[in-house]
């Protein structure tokens, strides 16, 4: 069985999201694992590799009290470089082969997939999950593409055979429930889990309407 997804929630803290609502990211970070969040994603566009890299090493040190585990986005190096459990890519980014040989077999390798063409391709890779998305409209990442829908969330879920399925977009704490029932093993989620300034707050009420206990 994959293992790369053993949660219902998949928090990514983003530098810009968390910025705006007034956090730094390992700290943001902190307070999302604090609460019970086991599965995080470093996403830091455009900030100097030499930042990213300190904000994962805080990440990590936290996450090891914990037994969570952090995924950069993007950049394989910084992956690497800090000891992260893997790397999330984008469909521009480097192909999942080459960041297999480098992060190795063990390493947790995510890929984003916006259509079922993109999909099915990704099942023919070395990915230990597939990401679905934008599911609803979002504001938060601009993906170039459209919302997908429930319906392309159950059709990922059918194509990714035992590889676990994220879904992202636009997810709210109402509308988490219906996702998950869609099939998808976990859902990712940014801008909504500081809609309330509360984040440990919003942190556990994820968890409740998603049926994990807190970890």
């Amino acid at each position: 069985m994959n293992k790369a997804v053993t949660t219902r929630l998949y928090a990514i803290v983003d530098a810009a999201v968390a910025s705006s609502a007034g956090w730094h990211p390992a700290a943001l970070a902190k307070v999302y694992m604090d609460a019970g969040v086991r599965l995080l994603q470093l996403r830091a566009p455009g900030v100097e590799g030499q930042v990213v890299h300190r904000w994962c090493e805080q990440m990590l040190s936290d996450a090891a009290r914990c037994g969570a585990r952090i995924v950069v986005n993007d950049r394989c190096d910084l992956a690497m470089l800090a000891g992260a459990d893997g790397v999330h890519l984008g469909q521009g980014d480097l192909p999942v082969e080459e960041a297999r040989r480098l992060l190795g077999e063990t390493a947790i390798i995510g890929l984003s997939t916006h259509d079922d063409s993109q999909v099915w391709e990704a099942v023919r890779r070395p990915v230990s999950y597939l990401a679905i998305g934008p599911v609803f409209a979002t504001r938060t990442k601009d993906t170039g593409y459209a919302a997908v829908g429930l319906d392309a969330v159950g059709r990922t879920v059918s194509a990714a055979g035992d590889r676990p399925v994220v879904a992202i977009g636009g997810i709210t704490l109402a509308t988490a429930p219906a996702v998950l029932e869609a099939g998808a093993q976990a859902v990712a989620v940014i801008t909504d889990l500081l809609a309330t300034g509360d984040p440990s707050a919003r942190v556990r009420e994820y968890l409740d309407v998603c049926g994990e206990p807190p970890g």
